[in-house]
């Protein structure tokens, strides 16, 4: 297994006001500085970009300005879409494409995903690529088949040497904001599957660098069982996020593990 740095990412959808994002972003920069060896990345709502940029710039941290979305086209007539050139206007060095809530609530498809997440890689910044089953696809055991349709569909056109700055952030849609979460080995066995299928697409050397983040209700609880899993390289944080607390309690979790822990397979 290739030595995989962790990475948590705090995903504040659409929450907070300025204040109380600055203060946010302010508390987990200070709190991240006495945890090495893990990448951290938070992604406000665009109106916030700025302001917390500055306020993480201003503090040293190396805590990653990421955004929740963008558009694929560079510009044009495309009312409310932010593009990425934007973005790295605002000082976002990493992107989420195919975020559940922008599958299932907003409705993007497979095909616009995969542009969006061509465009990000394009374009030299990070990309998060989120895949994952709902709940009756889980119950009609289809969960690997859609997960694999996902990353192959995500991942379409994208040359093998933009991998360096691919993560796949996996988040069982059944768990995501109803207090559910996978067990260690059910994100394990997800995780090492998606891996495999990037082994497919990729080859293996480059598939065992990718990260894989668990994204499905992750708490300072469970962080740690979850860690603790070969293939679970950190985690995308929703809810818990918007604590400094317990979003820095998950970044010394992954700092336990990447710090030489022996990690389980499945």
């Amino acid at each position: 297994m290739a030595s995989r740095r962790p990475f948590v990412g705090g995903n504040w959808k659409m929450n907070l006001d300025g204040a109380r994002a600055v203060a946010l972003g302010e508390a987990v920069a200070r709190g991240v500085r006495d945890v090495p060896g893990v990448d951290v990345a938070i992604f406000p709502p665009f109106p916030y970009l700025m302001v917390v940029g500055r306020a993480l710039r201003g503090l040293d941290s190396g805590v990653l300005l990421g955004a929740q979305d963008c558009f694929h086209e560079p510009d044009g007539a495309y009312t409310g879409e932010v593009s990425i050139a934007m973005l790295r206007d605002c000082g976002v060095g990493v992107v989420l494409t195919g975020h559940s809530e922008r599958r299932h609530v907003i409705g993007e498809s497979d095909d616009l995903v995969g542009a969006k997440t061509r465009a990000v890689l394009a374009a030299g910044l990070e990309c998060v690529l989120c895949v994952g089953e709902r709940l009756e696809e889980r119950e009609a055991g289809q969960a690997d088949r859609v997960n694999e349709r996902q990353v192959r569909a995500g991942l379409s056109g994208v040359a093998p040497e933009q991998v360096r700055l691919l993560t796949i952030a996996y988040e069982p849609v059944w768990a995501i904001g109803t207090g559910r979460t996978a067990s260690p080995e059910d994100a394990q066995r997800a995780q090492a599957r998606i891996r495999g299928v990037l082994g497919d697409l990729f080859g293996a050397d480059a598939a065992s660098g990718v990260r894989i983040q668990y994204g499905g209700s992750v708490k300072p609880t469970n962080a740690a069982g979850l860690f603790a899993r070969m293939d679970v390289d950190g985690a995308l944080v929703g809810g818990a996020s918007l604590d400094a607390g317990d979003m820095l309690a998950i970044v010394r979790a992954a700092a336990q593990v990447g710090s030489g822990t022996t990690r389980a397979g499945a």
